[in-house]
Formats: structure tokens, sequence, C-alpha cells
């Protein structure tokens, strides 16, 4: 079997590594076993073991009936209501594209190389943007040890056009049809409205396929409410037992995929216990009582520091992979925010750094003028020298120029006018108790009132604040927008600034929360879904990243990692990190593969 997906990139190219392509990969997996000690030398090659501590350290294994169990966090936050995956509710793991170890998805994805990869289908194909083939994988089976079909994949996603209010009912809006042709094929018309192809591989890799002879047996309308206790999914592990403690999965030993993979994963049983905050997880990880986790910590380099067996992939800040890029929203239908101007001024004005260094507590990289991360699976669409000559960065008296060249003028209260509109009072909100976000609002009213407009914090309810953006009665907002899937950055432009979705205020929308108008985006945003080639997709981002850098609809203010991937080698070794890239720093799609080549510290 191949290995070659997972070749090791250098720390200064494997960010850059990009590409979507289509075929069967092999996996293969190295065997379980390992030294004992608390150093790092004595592998197989006398050298330091691969995949420990960023302080070159790691544990002396655990004994006991935990010895072969991979305790994990930062998931589950209470008692599991349902297994049903297609409930709003979802316990850990059966919640909508987490880990795809109990229900599976036909394909996988990897955050790092942008590729999509095998998952119960071994290979697809694409014809232009007509149509998505795909062929399954040999012996898909149930873990009750029914087969699995293309059958069951096609009846997973018709679930959608049974009940809107599932996650998969949006596949419908990208697909015109999915039918299986046979057993082990399935061909998915694509819509020729739209044409997304990267939108409907998206779907493939986070939409879970179920078994059709126990959900169509559920009525209709109670497919997200029906409460399941005993999940039946193809994946290597089973439900063994939940409670408001934990939840743990056994390793199911008929796993279909034993072939695919090399073999088993290396764990007997995962065990996911339930924290009442982070910090009683932080605290229980840094003891080495859990593996890996995925929840945020703050200077989590003080824990290596401290002579603990933690690490992360990256082994310089920002320590995680970016994947995720919150945004600024600025309400377009407001009098000052209406000038593109005055939005790119507030742009210049953010002290960014500042927000990296203490709200993120130094795990952004730079932020760029784009909505195209520059690393990892879109760097390659990212235009350095444009963003470089036509965008912006922390500059307090560029801001202040920009203001002055376009008229405005700065009352006897230290704020500007222009056109007869004061720049404020605006308030800038987010949810209360998102803490790095609201630390980071509290530095853009800071770099605002510095510059002579008048800002203000506000941290409403996730609730009211959600209902406020969608909405459109607020001035600005911290939010999201899409990370990195297939899909982006198709799919981040759309979410900023697609016309199509847009509503009038009062109104809820899902994109454009600034109610940005433009009569030439649309045209733009198709031409980049409609491409075919990264030569293509490249020329209509351009276009777009140009467009957004002259509007400044809204402006991103820091990197995220797509997910927080930490681990402790206590009891395992050989996790992935940028120095033992055979794996992505993901939990989810590409990232399963870590399962099958950790290796025990004590044998």
């Amino acid at each position: 079997m191949s290995d070659s997906i997972f070749e090791k990139p250098s720390r200064r190219s494997f960010l850059k590594l990009g590409g979507v392509v289509a075929g069967s990969i092999a996996l293969a997996a190295c065997a379980g076993t390992g030294s004992g000690g608390g150093s790092a030398s004595g592998g197989a090659s006398g050298g330091a073991k691969p995949g420990i501590g960023n302080n070159n350290q790691m544990g002396k294994g655990r004994s006991g009936t935990t010895a072969d169990s991979l305790l994990i966090a930062g998931f589950q936050w209470g008692p599991p209501a349902t297994f049903n995956p297609l409930s709003p509710t979802a316990a850990w793991p059966a919640a909508a594209n987490v880990m795809q170890i109990v229900y599976e998805t036909p394909l996988r994805w990897n955050i790092l190389t942008g590729e999509v990869m095998p998952g119960i289908a071994k290979s697809y194909t694409v014809d232009g943007t007509n149509s998505v083939t795909l062929t399954m994988q040999d012996g898909v089976t149930f873990s009750d040890g029914s087969a699995c079909t293309a059958k069951d994949v096609v009846f997973s996603y018709e679930l959608g056009k049974k009940n809107t209010g599932i996650n998969v009912a949006s596949f419908w809006q990208l697909a015109d049809s999915m039918e299986a042709t046979d057993d082990t094929t399935i061909v998915i018309k694509i819509n020729q409205k739209t044409k997304n192809v990267s939108n409907v591989l998206r779907m493939l890799t986070e939409n879970y396929v179920v078994p059709q002879a126990v959900f169509s047996g559920i009525a209709d309308d109670k497919l997200p409410t029906e409460v399941m206790d005993k999940p039946i999914g193809t994946g290597p592990f089973t439900l063994d037992k939940a409670d408001q403690t934990q939840v743990v999965l056994a390793l199911n030993e008929n796993y279909w995929g034993k072939t695919f993979y090399g073999g088993l994963p290396v764990m007997k049983q995962i065990i996911h216990p339930i924290f009442k905050s982070n910090e009683d997880g932080n605290i229980k990880f840094q003891a080495g009582e859990l593996d890996i986790m995925q929840q945020f910590v703050s200077q989590i380099w003080k824990m290596w520091e401290g002579g603990k067996p933690v690490g992360t992939f990256l082994k310089k800040k920002p320590y995680y992979v970016p994947g995720s890029m919150p945004m600024l929203l600025m309400n377009t239908t407001k009098k000052g925010l209406d000038n593109a101007a005055v939005r790119k001024a507030i742009a210049t004005a953010i002290d960014y750094a500042s927000i990296a260094d203490t709200a993120m507590s130094g795990y952004s990289d730079q932020v760029q003028p784009s909505l195209i991360l520059p690393t990892g699976a879109e760097g390659k669409f990212f235009n350095a020298d444009d963003a470089k000559a036509n965008g912006w960065s922390y500059d307090p008296a560029a801001a202040e120029k920009i203001l002055t060249d376009a008229g405005a003028k700065k009352g006897s209260d230290g704020v500007y006018v222009i056109d007869g509109n004061r720049l404020g009072p605006y308030k800038l909100i987010t949810p209360t108790g998102w803490t790095d976000w609201n630390a980071s609002c509290e530095i853009i009213a800071k770099s605002l009132k510095a510059i002579g407009i008048d800002c203000s914090t506000n941290f409403p309810q996730q609730a009211e604040t959600t209902q406020a953006i969608q909405g459109g009665s607020f001035d600005m907002a911290v939010w999201y927008v899409s990370g990195v899937n297939p899909a982006t950055p198709w799919a981040r432009f759309k979410d900023i600034m697609s016309q199509s979705e847009m509503q009038p205020i009062g109104k809820t929308t899902f994109a454009n929360y600034g109610r940005w108008k433009n009569s030439e985006v649309e045209a733009m945003l198709t031409e980049a879904s409609q491409a075919t080639d990264d030569a293509g997709k490249k020329a209509a981002y351009d276009k777009l990243d140009a467009l957004y850098r002259k509007e400044v609809p809204a402006c991103p203010i820091m990197y995220r990692p797509d997910e927080f991937y930490e681990y402790n080698a206590t009891n395992f070794y050989n996790w992935p990190d940028e120095n033992n890239s055979y794996a992505p720093p993901m939990f989810r799609g590409a990232g399963n593969t870590w399962m099958y080549k950790i290796q025990k510290i004590a044998g």
C-alpha cells in the first residue's frame, strides 16, 4: 500500500500545498509498538521519536483499563440527548461534520492540501460542471453487519428532500438528481443554474451516510427529532455507553475499512469525558489524563515550558493551522458606513497585532486584506502583490488620511463628519462570553476612537446578537463566515458579497449581513463557481478580491484554527505535526488517519 498522499513538506512549503484530486488513495498503517520511558530518544532509528511534545518530551504510558484507550475532549459539553445524526442537538460523535468514526461520509477532505479524498467512496470523477460520479469502496458494511450500498448513499442525501430542516437539505440547491446506477456507482447531476461543483464536493465530505433500513422507518417530520441511543454507522467505532459524565466508543473489530487503511485504529476504545468548562478539560489535559483535545487553551506554550509533553501541529506561533476568518461586519445601510472610504479607513485603523497577541494568545498570523486565506489549501488563489498595492494594514495616520482625502472634517468633539454625517456613535456587537471575540471588539473600538470614529462595544446574548445581524439592525459586529472547506474561498466571497440572498432590513438573511449593494459582483461569483480549473478560478478570485479591497464591505480581524488540534504524548506518540505531517491537524475527514498511526509508548 502507498503512503504518498502524506508526504512530509517542509515548514516553509506545507501550508502552500493545494489542489483537488480524484482517485483511490490507499493509506498504510504503522504498527503500534514502542519503547517506554520519559524521553524522546529510543525510537526505531535510535533518534527522537516522532510526534511528541513541543519540548521534545513524552510520558511513560498508562497502565490499567485506559492503557488501550484514547481520551479525547472538546466536542461534548452536556449530557448526550440523542445520537441521531440528523438532529441539530446530536451528541458527539453523531453531531454534524465532526469525527467520522461512527458515521462516515462518501468523501473526506484535507485542510493542508485541499484534496478531496476517498471515504466510503473509493474514487470520484467530475465531468466538467455536469456531473460527479462516485464509486463505492469494496465490502462497505454497517456496524450491524448489513451491507452499505450506493442505494444507502442516495437515500441518505434524499432525506433532505423529505425534511428541509436537516443539514443535507441544502444539497438539493446544488444538485438536480442523485442516482444509484448499481450497488457501487452513484451519479450526481449538478444543478445547471449554479454549476457549483466545489460546493457539491463539500457536501459529500460533510454529510453522513445512514442505513436505509433504519431511517426509512422514521416519519419525514420526525427525522430531526427522533431520539436514538444506538447509532448504526459504517465507521470503525460503535457506541458502547453514554451518560452525563462521558461518552465511550468501542472498536468495531469487523470494520470494513481495515483493508483500505491497512489495519484497525490503534486504540480499543475512545473515551470522551464531559466537562463543565474549558478550564476543567485544560487541567485534565495538562495532567496527561487526556490524549488529544479540541478546545481553546490560553497560552498553551506554558504547558510544554512547564515540562508537560504537550504538542501542537506548528512548533512556533501561531501553533495552529489557520482555518477560519472572523470578520468585522459593517452595516452599509448606516450613515457613514455606507461610504467605502470610511470602511477602508476603519480597516486601516485596526490594531491587528494586538488582537492576535492578546485576544488570540498569539494564535493568529498577520491578517491580510483579502477574503482568501493566504496559506494552506486557499493559498494558491491569494494575490499577494495586489493585496500589498491596494489593500491595507494597521496605520492610524493612513486611516485618518483616507478620511480627510474623502472630505471628512473633524468636529470639535474629535469625531469626523463626512457628507454631513457624524461617524458614530456606532455600537460594535458580538455575543457575550465569546471571550477572545469580546477582547477583539474592545481593541477595535479603541482603535477607531483613536482616529476619530465614535465606537463602543456591546455584548448581548448569542440569540439577540444573531437576530440583530441577520435582521440588519446592527451597526458593526464581529461574526463568522465560511471556514476553509472544499468550497472556499468561493463560499466566503458569497457570505460577504452575495446579492442573490440579500434581504431588506428587518428580514432574515444568511449572507451579506451588511447589505452591501453592487451590480457587478453576482456575475463574478458565478464565474468563480463555474470555473473548472485552478487557472480559471484564480482569475475569477483576483477580480473578486480586487473589488472587495476597493469596497471593503467587511474586513477580517484574525485567523483562527479550523479546529484546535492539541495532543499530550503521555500514552501515545507519532502524533501528526509539521515535522511528521502524514495527516493534517484535523479530527474529521483526512485527520482520521492518525488513529491508525499513533503508537503506544508502553508495550
